[in-house]
């Protein structure tokens, strides 16, 4: 009987753990904290949320082929998503401008009283401005940077045996 080794689905675990702790700490920071997310912090969020589901389907037994599949994907995501970060520290340091999603809202159905009513209870977001920071670098700098750091790390591990499987 083979060994059980954690080898093949560390790369799962590792953006298990890393976009997990990401996700809890900006529901943290939006809850706890009351700072609401913009827009661009939601796209950050999708990224990470992908990469969670793809790296709990990689969790599941299958071919190592495929596992290595898969998990590039979620390095990918990672990737991706220190992509949109990075994009999000230019728009905070004015580098360059952001989206109009950052300071508009989407269609809405209601009447007029209750578009009203909406407006005046939302709190506005932009994506331009710095909320938070430390050692100079904001919310997004720190996603994107650990972001990066996840997606290597993540794809460096799902390829470093891929020869030997």
């Amino acid at each position: 009987m083979p060994a059980f080794t954690l080898a093949p689905i560390r790369p799962a675990l590792l953006i298990l753990i890393g976009s997990g702790g990401l996700l809890l700490g900006a529901l943290g920071f939006q809850h706890i904290g009351n700072l609401p997310p913009c827009a661009m912090c939601y796209w950050q969020r999708y990224g990470h949320i992908a990469a969670l589901g793809i790296a709990w389907l990689a969790l599941w037994p299958m071919p190592p082929a495929v596992r290595r599949a898969i998990l590039t994907l979620g390095g990918l995501a990672l990737l991706a998503t220190a992509g949109i970060a990075l994009y999000h520290v230019g728009v905070e340091w004015k580098w360059w401008p952001g989206p109009q999603s950052c300071t508009t809202g989407s269609g809405f159905g209601g009447t007029i009283d209750e578009l009203k009513r909406r407006i005046m209870q939302t709190p506005i977001v932009r994506c331009d401005a710095i909320v938070w920071q430390m050692w100079g670098l904001t919310m997004a700098g720190w996603n994107g940077l650990i972001s990066l750091l996840l997606g290597v790390g993540a794809l460096s591990l799902t390829w470093a045996g891929a020869g030997r499987t």
